[in-house]
């Protein structure tokens, strides 16, 4: 029987959030560092965030499946030189 809530992740079964941010630059350098290691992802919320404006007030979710969160999670962390300091915290 539903709930009759809303189910905000609707269609993200066996997904697993890797990041959260409202930088599309980082977003961008992210999907290419995961597809050069063969990890799909999918974005979450950036319709979302774009109707909302430039205000930034609703960040843009990466998503990966389950099996891959951990991979994508090292290989994020030895990137980070790339970056910014601070900016994926």
């Amino acid at each position: 029987m539903p709930s009759g809530r809303a189910d905000n992740n609707q269609g993200t079964e066996g997904m697993k959030e890797l990041l959260r941010t409202n930088n599309p630059v980082l977003i961008s350098w992210l999907q290419a560092l995961l597809s050069d290691s063969n990890i799909d992802c999918i974005v979450l919320d950036a319709h979302t965030s774009v109707l909302e404006g430039s205000a930034g007030a609703i960040p843009r979710r990466v998503m990966v499946v389950d099996e891959d969160l951990e991979r994508a999670k090292r290989i994020v962390e030895d990137s980070q030189d790339h970056l910014y300091p601070g900016e994926l915290t």
